[in-house]
């Protein structure tokens, strides 16, 4: 993701626009402080792969990078569906 202060991004508005376009997503600044993102319109900047995902949680504030490389669990033992496991402690849940 590129990141680009609002002096830059007047004097550069076409370049930005279409890395933009070509599914780049840009962060504008001001002072420092990032206060727009600039995404394609037509949804190319979703994230496809964890990693990126992974990405974008953190840049949302929503997760806190981990010290080394992030990597999905591939051993996954015991994981049932969302709607059994609610099953499950509803029924859990009655016993009490």
């Amino acid at each position: 993701m590129k990141t680009i202060g609002i002096k830059a991004l007047k004097n550069n508005l076409s370049a930005v626009i279409k890395s933009v376009e070509a599914g780049e997503t840009v962060q504008v600044t001001d002072r420092g402080k990032v206060v727009v993102r600039m995404v394609p319109a037509d949804g190319r900047a979703e994230p496809k792969t964890d990693e990126e995902r992974m990405e974008q949680l953190v840049r949302e504030g929503i997760a806190t990078p981990a010290r080394g490389k992030w990597k999905r669990p591939h051993n996954l033992v015991g994981t049932v569906p969302f709607d059994e496991l609610m099953r499950q402690l509803d029924a859990d849940r009655e016993d009490r």
